[in-house]
């Protein structure tokens, strides 16, 4: 399928390696050209080399924290335009209800929820101005069915979907859109975080733990990156434009719902 997006720019956020990586992949593949960023400057550089050997397409790396100020305005300054976003950031570590204080839940907030607005209330006017845009962003299955451990990041992001859920609706009529991706476990460096938490915690092998959690998900298997990418670049695509503020479920089925 032509996704109607060959020249089109996007800033594509923590997108060196997992889940941003895939994303970023399937956009190059589609004729996009990439403003990619990431905290750490040689992962980075390598995604950025092998996308542009790949699929031919400029690719534009700013290394950066996108959840500080200073590192959004490095970013911004980077980019010239843009016309579609895809949000991402690392999720908050687990823990218990207990463990967690003011500053944690504020860190999740700025990381999760506060970023990624600053970077639709900066990028989306000119899109809008223009006629067309596409923002993705990356958040997580535990806003649909919360998850115990990940307390901050049920938070954060659910925080992300009621303000995507307005702001959405509101853009719609000038040709951007804004929708949301809910990944469940994927084969990425979070997902060995998680399974080694597990594992530690039981006295289990890395393997063991990844097994378990495996058989708990009706496809038992994780989901890829490249499989992720694929369902964003369509979100991104010229065939996208009825789809406003929804959000849509990537974990194989393991989210028990009706609706």
């Amino acid at each position: 399928m032509d996704l109607g997006i060959e020249g089109k720019r996007a800033l594509v956020c923590a997108s060196s390696k997992g889940l941003g990586r895939g994303c970023a992949e399937a956009l190059a593949e589609a004729g996009v050209g990439l403003v990619m960023n990431a905290r750490g400057s040689d992962a980075l550089e390598a995604a950025a080399d092998e996308i542009r050997a790949a699929h031919g397409v400029d690719v534009t790396t700013v290394a950066a924290d996108i959840t500080s100020d200073d590192g959004r305005e490095k970013v911004l300054a980077a980019c010239g335009t843009i016309d579609i976003l895809v949000n991402n950031a690392g999720g908050p570590p687990p823990g218990m209800w207990h463990d967690w204080e003011r500053d944690d839940f504020i860190s999740a907030l700025d990381a999760n929820m506060l970023t990624p607005i600053a970077l639709i209330k900066a990028l989306v006017p000119d899109m809008m101005e223009r006629g067309w845009g596409r923002v993705v962003n990356i958040t997580s299955q535990s806003v649909r069915a919360p998850i115990g451990v990940l307390g901050l990041s049920n938070a954060a992001r659910t925080g992300l979907t009621g303000y995507v859920a307005g702001t959405s609706r509101q853009v719609a009529s000038t040709g951007v859109t804004i929708n949301n991706l809910l990944p469940g476990i994927h084969a990425t460096d979070r997902a060995d975080s998680l399974d080694g938490g597990v594992a530690k915690a039981e006295g289990i092998s890395l393997e063991e733990a990844r097994a378990r959690r495996e058989a708990t998900i009706p496809v038992r298997r994780y989901g890829t990156p490249q499989e992720f990418g694929a369902a964003c670049a369509f979100l991104c695509s010229q065939h996208a434009g009825f789809i406003v503020g929804q959000n849509f479920l990537l974990d194989g089925g393991a989210t028990n719902l009706t609706v």
